[in-house]
C-alpha cells in the first residue's frame, strides 16, 4: 500500500524492532558508561578531597603522612605544637601583603617518637621568636618575616614534593627566600639541602653537624647558599677532645655501622682521636630507622663484656650513634660486671635527647659512668659568662630569655610548654636570626624584597662586625658558610634527671679573638 495508509509489511515493523533495539542498547551503554565515568571523577574527587589535609599539605598517594609547606595554623595532628602554630599564624596574619617575604622552616613535623616531637617543639618556638622579633624591634627594617612550616615526612622520605612546593613558592608570590631547620643529618636531608641549593634556594642550618652536610670540605662546595649554626663534628669532635683531654691509649671508640651521615663523620672524627689505640672499634648495627629499638640493646650488652676486658687505665668510650643507640648502651653499661670501675662516656649533641627520655635508666648513672656531650647550645652556657668574654655573651643570652619571659601571654604568646636544656630552642632562634640578617643584609636600599640569589651570598660576610650575636655564641662563618670557632657547651647528665652544664669548649681550644675573623 502506499506510504500513509497505516500499513506496513512485517519487512518492515521487524527492520524497526531491530533498530529499536539497538538503539535502547546504544543508549543504555552510553548512560551506563556515563553514570561510570561520573562514579569514578566523584570518586576521584572525593580521593582528592580525602588526601588534603590543610591548605598546602596533602598525603602522597603512598602515605598517611601530611606532607607539604602548610602556611596556615596547622600542627600536624600534634596537640604540643599547637600553641606555637597559633602564635606564628597571628603574626603572619598581621603582615601587609607585598611587604614581607617568607622563611620556611623544615622539620619532621609528622614524627611520633616523643624525642624527636619535643626537639621540633622547641626549635619551632624559637624559630617563631626570633620572626616575632625580627618584625616588632628592628626599628622598621624591611621585610617583614613571614614564617611558614615544610615537612618532609617524618623520615624526610617526601623531601622531592616539598622542594618543589618550595621552589614554587621561591619563583611565585610567597617570596621565599630562605629554608631554616632542615633537622637531623640524615640521607634524605642530605639529599633535600642537594637540591634546594641547586635550585638557588638558600639553605640554614640549625642542627645539622655531619661533616659531609657542609661546604668546604676538601675545598669544595657542594651546597652553594648553606649556612649553618652548629659546628660540624669535627669541630665538636676537637672541643671534646680539648675539654677531656682524651688519650688514645685509654679509650675504646664504638659505633654505627653502616651509620648516616651523622654518625659516620662523627666516628672518623673520633678515630683521628683514637689514633695509635691498642683496641680495634666496636660496631654496632641499629635498624634503618634509628628512632626504633631493633635488636641493638643485645649488641650492647656483649659489648660491655669487652668494656671490662680492657686494662684497669680505660676510662673513656668515645660513642659515635643517635641517641637511641646511646639510650640502649647506658643502659646495658648500668649493668656491667665492673662496676667497681669508672667510666666516662663522651659523645656528640644526640646526647642531648636523652635528657628527658624516659626510657633512660638514671640509675646507671649511680654506678661509676658518667655521660658528657657536646651541646648545640644551653641556657647556663652564658649566663654566669665574665664580661669581655669573646665568642658569646651574657647579655647576648638574655636578649632570648628576656623574648621568653614575654611568651607566655600576647602580644609574644603563648607559644606553648618551653624547655631549654635540650639547647634546640635557642638554636632554632639563632638559625632563624641568621637567616633573616641574610635577607635584610641583601635588601637593596629603597627596597623590600631581596634577589634569592643575593641572600645565598651574604654567608661569607658574617664576621667581625657583621657576626651575629647568638644566644648560643657569636656566629662567624667562614668562606664557606660554617661557624668558626663556635663556642660548644659540654653537658653531663644528672643521675637525678635532666643534665648539668659543665663548661664550654672550643675547637680551636680556646675562644676566637674579638675580631671574630677565620684565619686562612
Amino acid at each position: 500500500m502506499a506510504e500513509g495508509g497505516g500499513v506496513r509489511s512485517p519487512l518492515v515493523r521487524w527492520l524497526r524492532e531491530i533498530w529499536e533495539i539497538r538503539l535502547y542498547r546504544y543508549l543504555a551503554l552510553l548512560v551506563t558508561a556515563a553514570v561510570v565515568a561520573g562514579l569514578v571523577f566523584a570518586v576521584r574527587a572525593v580521593t582528592a578531597e580525602n588526601r588534603a589535609c590543610a591548605p598546602g599539605v596533602a598525603r602522597p598517594p603512598d602515605s598517611d603522612e601530611c606532607v607539604g609547606v602548610a602556611a596556615g595554623a596547622f600542627d600536624f595532628g600534634h596537640a604540643q605544637l599547637r600553641d606555637a602554630v597559633k602564635a606564628i599564624d597571628r603574626e603572619n596574619s598581621r603582615l601587609k601583603k607585598g611587604g614581607y617575604v617568607t622563611v620556611a622552616l623544615m622539620l619532621p613535623y609528622t614524627a611520633t617518637t616523643p624525642s624527636t616531637l619535643s626537639d621540633i617543639q622547641h626549635e619551632l618556638q624559637g624559630a617563631y621568636l626570633a620572626q616575632w622579633q625580627a618584625n616588632h624591634t628592628s626599628n622598621g627594617q624591611a621585610p617583614a618575616i613571614r614564617l611558614v612550616l615544610a615537612n618532609p615526612g617524618a623520615t624526610s622520605a617526601h623531601w622531592e614534593t616539598m622542594v618543589d612546593q618550595l621552589e614554587r613558592m621561591a619563583r611565585g608570590d610567597d617570596r621565599l627566600r630562605a629554608v631554616a631547620g632542615v633537622g637531623q643529618s640524615t640521607d634524605a636531608n642530605k639529599k633535600a639541602v642537594t637540591e634546594l641549593t641547586r635550585r638557588g634556594i638558600p639553605v640554614v642550618g640549625a642542627s645539622i653537624t655531619a661533616d659531609d652536610l657542609a661546604n668546604g670540605q676538601n675545598g669544595k662546595d657542594p651546597f652553594p647558599g648553606l649556612a649553618r649554626v652548629a659546628p660540624t663534628n669535627t669541630d665538636e669532635a676537637r672541643a671534646l677532645a680539648s675539654f677531656a683531654k682524651v688519650e688514645a691509649g685509654r679509650a675504646l671508640l664504638v659505633y654505627d655501622k653502616p651509620g648516616d651521615p651523622y654518625t659516620r663523620t662523627l666516628q672518623t672524627s673520633f678515630a683521628v682521636l683514637l689514633k695509635g689505640s691498642p683496641y680495634e672499634p666496636q660496631p654496632f648495627t641499629p635498624p634503618a630507622d634509628r628512632t626504633q629499638e631493633g635488636t641493638t640493646a643485645n649488641t650492647f650488652r656483649q659489648i660491655t663484656h669487652l668494656v671490662c676486658d680492657t686494662t684497669a687505665g680505660t676510662d673513656t668510650i668515645l660513642f659515635a650513634g643517635r641517641h637511641t643507640q646511646l639510650r640502649q648502651f647506658v643502659n646495658a653499661l648500668g649493668t656491667r660486671g665492673c662496676q667497681d670501675r669508672k667510666f666516662t662516656v663522651l659523645t656528640g649533641d644526640e646526647g642531648s635527647y636523652l635528657s628527658g627520655d624516659k626510657k633512660l635508666d638514671r640509675t646507671a648513672l649511680t654506678h661509676n659512668l658518667s655521660v658528657r656531650y657536646t651541646s648545640l647550645a644551653h641556657p647556663d652556657a652564658w649566663a654566669n659568662a665574665p664580661a669581655g668574654l669573646t665568642g658569646g655573651s651574657a647579655q647576648d643570652a638574655k636578649v632570648l630569655t628576656d623574648l621568653l619571659a614575654r611568651s607566655v601571654r600576647e602580644p609574644v604568646g603563648p607559644i606553648g610548654e618551653v624547655a631549654l636544656e635540650d639547647g634546640q630552642l635557642i638554636i632554632g632562634y639563632d638559625a632563624m636570626t641568621l637567616a633573616v640578617h641574610g635577607i635584610r643584609e641583601a635588601t637593596p636600599d629603597g627596597g623590600n624584597v631581596p634577589t634569592l640569589a643575593d641572600v645565598g651570598l651574604q654567608w661569607p660576610q658574617v664576621k667581625g662586625s657583621l657576626r651575629v650575636s647568638g644566644a648560643s655564641g657569636w656566629i662567624c662563618l667562614d668562606v664557606h658558610g660554617n661557624p668558626y670557632d663556635k663556642a660548644v657547651p659540654i653537658v653531663e647528665l644528672h643521675p637525678d634527671g635532666g643534665s648539668r652544664f659543665v663548661r664550654i669548649a672550643w675547637p680551636e681550644g680556646k675562644p676566637p679573638g674579638k675580631e671574630c675573623l677565620p684565619p686562612s
